[in-house]
């Protein structure tokens, strides 16, 4: 009975010993940390962040902005449009004289979508600039099937060569140096004010400190 039972005890012990050791192997095989923070991490992309358009009245001031170069860019336009004097309208209307004119003009005798002769106004050069930008964002339900010009320099080109069939709109004046000078101005005078409230602030704790001292003094004195 003593031997039966020594043999088992001895078979359970030695299990244990086998599981033990297994235990340890696998801990070191599989070792994994506790990540400081838990969780997944998600890649999230950046934004591009995108330079601001220049503006319209910067575009029609550059040295390549030209009459010569918006002839070209009104190549892509010649299929619907003409732009001679008296020309037949196309799939789209003459466009001899159009700057300045105004939008959807019924005396062209073209049959303008619903949307474009509701949206009002003349065609200066902002509202041309949105037209050939996007011309189903600037009417919505227009039947131009153009997708418009993504380049502000393409679009002040042809602006700019439209109406110089008949020079009915002024080319603006970029002024954004005088702007940029302007903004130096303020900031050299918010520096002015900046720097006197702190001479004043060290002038009035240099007058404290001296009555406080002064206050020191007759204390002792008495």
């Amino acid at each position: 009975m003593d031997d039966r039972f020594n043999t088992a005890s001895g078979w359970v012990l030695f299990a244990g010993i086998i599981a033990l050791g297994l235990s340890y192997i696998s801990s070191v095989v599989f070792k994994t940390e506790r990540p400081e923070t838990l969780g997944y991490a998600v890649e999230v992309a950046e934004e591009a962040g995108g330079k601001a358009e220049m503006t319209m009245a910067q575009a029609l001031n550059m040295e390549e902005t030209t009459i010569e170069a918006g002839e070209k860019v009104f190549a892509k336009c010649a299929a619907c449009h003409t732009i001679t004097p008296g020309g037949a309208n196309g799939i789209g209307p003459n466009l001899y004289g159009i700057m300045g004119k105004r939008i959807a003009d019924p005396a062209t005798g073209f049959a303008y979508s619903t949307v474009l002769a509701e949206n009002g106004g003349v065609w200066d050069w902002e509202n041309m600039n949105a037209w050939l930008k996007s011309p189903k964002t600037f009417a919505n339900g227009t039947k131009m099937s153009f997708a418009g010009l993504s380049k502000i320099e393409d679009r002040a080109a042809v602006s700019l060569y439209m109406n110089g069939t008949n020079q009915n709109l002024a080319v603006p004046d970029y002024v954004e140096e005088i702007v940029e000078e302007a903004g130096a101005e303020d900031g050299a005078a918010e520096a002015v004010d900046a720097a006197e409230t702190e001479a004043e602030a060290d002038e009035a704790g240099a007058a404290e400190a001296e009555q406080d001292a002064a206050a020191e003094v007759e204390e002792g004195g008495a």
